[in-house]
């Protein structure tokens, strides 16, 4: 009979740490990370087509989206994975291959020198209130704020993009 009660307290046991485990996942999952496969080359070289990349949910839950960070737009058709280039209420403009904010040159070194100067001029555009500017870095083939986008509400920021986990050979953090 003791026999019976160990076997018996021990799948108990087991059973506690499957369901832990899949609570523990799944509160990890829905509200701290998240994963996202990169469509397209508009990321380019920073991030390739077809990479699973994990993304951080809870960042922007605490924080704001910063110049710079890679993002993961939420979209009605699609997802989208573009770079913060103008936050809320600054000016943007892209003349002679330079990217100027509030009139003050930028430095680009997340993009290459040959998509920068594929990138024609824009603006000067002020950015509203709780709306961003995004680019892909692959500039002359992404869809972004310039061209079908518009100003990302910060709403639709889901999260930033941490890790590419997918193809193995390319793991790397993604900042």
């Amino acid at each position: 009979m003791a026999d019976t009660n160990y076997k018996r307290n021990e799948w108990i046991e087991w059973g506690k740490a499957i369901f832990i485990a899949i609570l523990l996942a799944f509160i990890l999952r829905s509200f701290i990370f998240a994963t996202s496969i990169v469509e397209g080359e508009s990321m380019v070289p920073a991030l390739e087509d077809g990479e699973r990349i994990i993304f951080n949910k809870i960042v922007y839950i605490i924080g704001e989206p910063n110049r710079g960070d890679i993002v993961i737009i939420q979209q009605p058709e699609k997802n989208y994975v573009k770079r913060v280039i103008g936050l809320p209420n600054e000016t943007i403009e892209m003349r002679n291959h330079e990217l100027y904010i509030n009139n003050e040159k930028q430095d680009s070194s997340f993009v290459d020198d040959y998509f920068t100067k594929l990138t024609g001029n824009f603006g000067p555009i002020t950015i509203p209130n709780d709306n961003y500017f995004v680019m892909g870095d692959n500039r002359p083939i992404s869809k972004d704020s310039r061209n079908g986008l518009g100003f990302i509400h910060r709403s639709d920021i889901v999260g930033r993009s941490e890790f590419v986990i997918f193809p193995f050979s390319n793991w790397e953090f993604t900042r």
